[in-house]
């Protein structure tokens, strides 16, 4: 049975995808505590009407999902009809990120009702549901304890921004009354941020096992395991292109030599600092690397738009005290950047439907000034 050890972490919400907010503190695929002050930029009210700002042509019929607490890394179901999510809100005794499963509400006159999947012990991240729909993959730390991990304290790291990754992440799966089925890992350190092929068939996940942060693909069972990247730096938070066949994530590259020390040194200790960070893609056997975007800060959170050929993802590189962090659109070959989430605060997590129409994202927009990140859910407008 594995031990806790703080190891890196991934971006705020571990960015599976993921997570990360603001000057946030959330783990893995990315989690993270969200401190929600603008810091400096343009403060304008969302129309509460319609949850967007005036600068905002992509998102129509938006739907707030969740109220209260952190809620994010919400991603749609093979079905584009269901989502799991990872929730943390002590008011509802939810101390760290649990998973939870909904059917999505097709109007703002519908409810939303969700369900929590994972054991309710531990601290859970990167759900995915699986192509049958009646059981969710995702990751834990629940067989090393049933307690919350502990969080880092910045102060003993000079007061630098740290992701924690813990040692005792597994990767699980689940039915949806929250009974494990299967354990698909079972090695030394962090295994988390599953995401699952559109073909049905892959697993893409990050692994420490052989003492850096690196992309895996494996069998939905969790055979055939293979490493596809090398290079040293936190690979994580990867996505599948719409057809299989490329894989979008995020990377820290440290190249000087006291750039090295650091990450190595952060690693040692299971932390990562994950506030130099670039987009990259690749063909799915990890071959073909190119590198997105070189735009400085915190680029994270990428997907895949539904034409397969451009990416979304989250930056704050506009804000060099680090937020807000807005949505942008780019080109494979890095051109054609779009700003396309408004310049208040914190949008990430990106995930459009499987036939495009719509998207999934987090936001601490309409939180009545409060630190609470909800999910929101939108038609799409090209």
């Amino acid at each position: 049975m594995k031990k806790y050890s703080l190891i890196l972490t991934s971006l705020l919400f571990a960015a599976c995808g993921g997570s990360e907010q603001g000057e946030t503190e959330h783990n893995a695929h990315g989690n993270e505590e969200h401190a929600h002050g603008h810091h400096g930029a343009p403060v304008h009210k969302v129309d509460t009407s319609t949850l967007t700002y005036n600068d905002e042509k992509h998102f129509k019929n938006v739907i707030q999902l969740t109220t209260g607490g952190d809620n994010a890394e919400a991603y749609f179901g093979f079905d584009g009809k269901t989502v799991v999510f990872q929730r943390t809100n002590p008011a509802e005794g939810i101390e760290c990120d649990r998973i939870f499963y909904g059917k999505l509400p097709e109007t703002k006159e519908e409810d939303f009702d969700y369900k929590l999947v994972s054991t309710g012990t531990g601290r859970t991240t990167c759900s995915y549901l699986m192509p049958d729909g009646k059981h969710v993959m995702y990751s834990s730390t629940h067989l090393a304890s049933e307690d919350c991990p502990p969080v880092p304290d910045r102060k003993e790291h000079g007061n630098k921004y740290v992701w924690p990754i813990y040692e005792g992440y597994d990767i699980f799966i689940a039915d949806l009354e929250g009974n494990i089925t299967k354990q698909l890992t079972n090695t030394d350190g962090y295994d988390a941020e599953p995401v699952i092929s559109p073909k049905g068939d892959k697993v893409i996940f990050t692994s420490t096992r052989n003492g850096d942060l690196d992309l895996y693909t494996m069998n939905l069972d969790g055979t055939d395991v293979k490493q596809i990247t090398t290079e040293l730096g936190y690979d994580g938070g990867a996505w599948f292109s719409p057809d299989g066949t490329k894989i979008v994530w995020r990377a820290s590259r440290p190249k000087t030599e006291e750039e090295v020390k650091e990450y190595k040194d952060l690693l040692s200790k299971g932390l990562v600092q994950p506030t130099n960070m670039e987009v990259f893609v690749a063909n799915v056997d990890g071959s073909d690397v190119k590198q997105v975007t070189n735009l400085g800060q915190a680029n994270w959170a990428p997907n895949w738009m539904p034409d397969g050929e451009r990416i979304i993802f989250a930056s704050n590189h506009e804000y060099e005290r680090g937020f807000p962090f807005n949505l942008y659109i780019i080109n494979q070959d890095g051109t054609g950047l779009e700003k396309i989430s408004h310049d208040g605060g914190f949008d990430a997590f990106p995930m459009f439907s499987p036939d495009g129409k719509r998207i999934l994202f987090s936001s601490n927009r309409n939180n009545g000034g409060t630190r609470e990140t909800n999910m929101f859910i939108a038609d799409w407008v090209e």
